[in-house]
């Protein structure tokens, strides 16, 4: 890393900040106060806004510098990952979408509320939702200031610490100050940059093997030093069954739990019509597979083109392919090319974490406020004056959960975070998406089910967790020193997933009261068609 590289990328950073910070300020002069606004953003914003914000929202530094690293380390297996984030996002669309769109109004509990008791079913959703945003908003700081001080030269106890605190006080400030309509165009900013980033990159690989997509998987299989094997699954999880096992849990996670994270349901509540929310889906369809597809030629590319040892060399992990393969691409270390390319990948990053964030830290004060503080706080003056104390619970929510993720990331910056983010997927999908499901699919189920089955997802999905090996029991755990690793898989979403489901069943069928079928009714005709739709 030379004088020049940090020297642009902290020029493009600042660039960056300003202009979400303006975004912000131009925002906040124009609020009203209402909640819809501060959970919605007036559900003012067009398809293609909207389409562009979901994509920014869904396609995380994760994805960005994670997978294409993984593929670059792993070949067929690490190309996985890529499938399977894009198949997760199919399942949004086709399974949860535009009923979720049709039945709620913020959050994820009102779509549960419906048709159930609302008190148990918000403190229970609420719960949940609050659960997977935190685990979610730390495991990003984490790798914000890991990653972010890397690129910048700082490698150092000091300067992570400092890209924590800053990463955490600007979301707060964007969240608190601007709400859904800041966060939506920070997103599409985010978007924006994000594709105009990997679409640069992508051509560029392409022309430097003359567009020969065979010849780069060749080249990549060459230079990984696996030879044919790198081009076949088993490289990364076929050692045993149980590391098999634990790709088919992470797996499940992954495909199942995005469909119950709330920072992604919130964003189809940003438009004025269901058919506005189908509309924006074939945007994000778009700009999402498209963008997948563009990971896989960057993580073959960056084997081709550096080989698996120097990105291994460089990161352990691979984080930092994606940042190797620009600086080579635009001529090596040194070069005008290199360094205007390296600073860009570094911006886009930086931008991509700070997004993400501020979408988690919306949902979950959202959560806080609409679903726990509402279903706890005795109803006092109008209802216009109720409405505003609970977006001024929001906004302190914001700054209490973005110091509580500040204070956490700061604890766990020295450990291994993957495990934060599998267990984030696990619990969404562990505790959100049966109670969804059943919602909205099934004609008996009761409010006992609704309770039962949340918290028959979370608390085995951490418990799991606790007593597996990236607890205690190996090297790699957060405590080394210590073993009770009962359970022997990192990702609990096998056991936990299916324990949702039937604990959501079984409290339906012990339940002592029949489903109210006036209730079901009305959601029914209301997710089909969006009649009487917020």
């Amino acid at each position: 890393m030379t004088y020049d590289h940090q020297a642009l990328a902290w020029v493009l950073f600042s660039v960056f900040i300003a202009v979400t910070l303006a975004i912000t300020t131009w925002v906040s002069r124009r609020r009203h106060g209402s909640a819809e606004e501060f959970y919605a953003g007036g559900r003012l914003f067009s398809p293609m806004e909207n389409g562009f914000a979901i994509a920014g929202d869904y396609m995380s530094a994760a994805s960005f510098l994670g997978i294409s690293g993984l593929i670059a380390l792993f070949g067929y297996d690490g190309l996985l990952y890529s499938v399977g984030f894009l198949v997760a996002w199919l399942v949004v669309l086709f399974l949860v979408a535009e009923l979720v769109r049709n039945c709620g109004r913020f959050t994820l509990a009102d779509v549960v509320a419906a048709r159930m008791r609302e008190r148990p079913v918000r403190m229970a959703a609420g719960a949940a939702s609050v659960t997977v945003s935190v685990l979610y908003l730390v495991a990003q700081m984490v790798g914000a200031g890991s990653l972010v001080a890397l690129l910048l030269g700082g490698t150092g106890q000091q300067a992570r610490t400092w890209m924590v605190i800053g990463v955490g006080a600007l979301m707060v400030v964007y969240v608190a100050f601007g709400g859904m309509r800041a966060t939506t165009w920070i997103q599409i900013v985010k978007a924006v940059l994000l594709m105009g980033g990997a679409i640069a990159l992508t051509v560029l690989v392409l022309l430097r093997f003359h567009g020969d997509f065979n010849v780069l998987l060749n080249t990549a299989a060459e230079r990984s030093g696996h030879g044919r094997d790198f081009l076949a699954p088993g490289l990364k999880y076929g050692e045993d069954w149980i590391s098999r096992l634990d790709f088919i849990s992470l797996g499940i996670a992954l495909v199942l739990g995005t469909a119950g994270l709330p920072h992604i349901l919130s964003r189809f509540y940003t438009v004025p019509t269901a058919r506005s929310a189908r509309r924006s889906v074939v945007w994000s369809i778009g700009l999402i597979g498209g963008f997948y597809l563009m990971t896989i030629v960057l993580g073959f590319g960056a084997a081709a083109v550096l080989g698996s040892d120097a990105v291994r060399t460089s990161n352990t992990a691979g984080n930092t392919a994606v940042p190797l393969l620009a600086l080579d691409l635009g001529g090596g270390a040194g070069s005008t090319g290199g360094t205007v390319l390296f600073a860009v990948v570094a911006a886009v990053a930086f931008a991509t974490i700070l997004a993400v964030v501020a979408g988690i830290t919306l949902a979950s004060s959202a959560s806080v406020a609409h679903d726990l503080y509402a279903s706890l706080r005795r109803p006092r003056g109008t209802a216009q004056d109720a409405q505003r104390a609970e977006v001024t619970v929001a906004r302190i929510a914001a700054v209490a959960v973005g110091a509580v993720a500040i204070g956490l990331a700061l604890l766990a910056q020295d450990l291994n975070v993957a495990f934060l983010v599998g267990l984030a997927f696990a619990v969404a999908a562990s505790a959100n998406l049966p109670v969804l499901l059943y919602t909205l699919f099934w004609r008996r189920f009761t409010t006992r089910g609704a309770v039962w089955s949340v918290y028959g997802g979370l608390l085995p999905s951490i418990t799991l967790v606790a007593l597996s090996p990236v607890v205690s029991g190996s090297r790699e755990s957060l405590f080394p020193g210590m073993d009770f690793a009962f359970f022997p898989l990192d990702n609990p979403g096998v056991v936990s997933i299916p324990l949702g489901f039937l604990m959501g069943w079984l409290g339906t069928v012990l339940s002592p009261e029949a489903a109210d079928e006036a209730r079901h009714a009305e959601t029914e005709v209301r997710a089909l068609t969006g009649a009487g739709a917020a």
